[in-house]
């Protein structure tokens, strides 16, 4: 049973959802919006949010969090140099997660998650 068990399982085994919400994560870093289906958006949000909170630090400890969670170099320096000054003055909510309509051979409802 899952009584009081967080998070989604998105229908994937542990170690394949943790690669899935990672690369989802870096490339949100990267890009600043993508497009994927809305339980994927709103599985990433809490990442994100989390790793731009992190990145307003700079020190150690806040670099190893970062790069034990993304998976390019060009990630890491971006919450660093980029998003973590951006929002130096937000307390949270440096996300928006905007509903698409729904793809057409599946019919899954896709979204757009980008920064504020």
């Amino acid at each position: 049973m899952r009584h009081r068990k967080k998070g989604v399982t998105l229908d994937r085994k542990k170690g394949s959802r943790e690669a899935l919400l990672r690369s989802l994560v870096t490339n949100l870093v990267l890009y600043e919006k993508i497009n994927t289906t809305k339980a994927k958006a709103k599985a990433t949000r809490p990442l994100v949010e989390k790793l731009i909170t992190v990145g307003k630090r700079t020190d150690l400890a806040a670099k190893r969090y970062v790069a034990a969670r993304v998976y390019t170099e060009g990630a890491r320096k971006k919450i660093f140099e980029v998003l973590g000054p951006r929002y130096k003055e937000r307390s949270g909510g440096y996300t928006r997660i905007m509903s698409l309509g729904r793809r057409v051979g599946d019919g899954a409802e896709v979204s757009r998650i980008e920064f504020v």
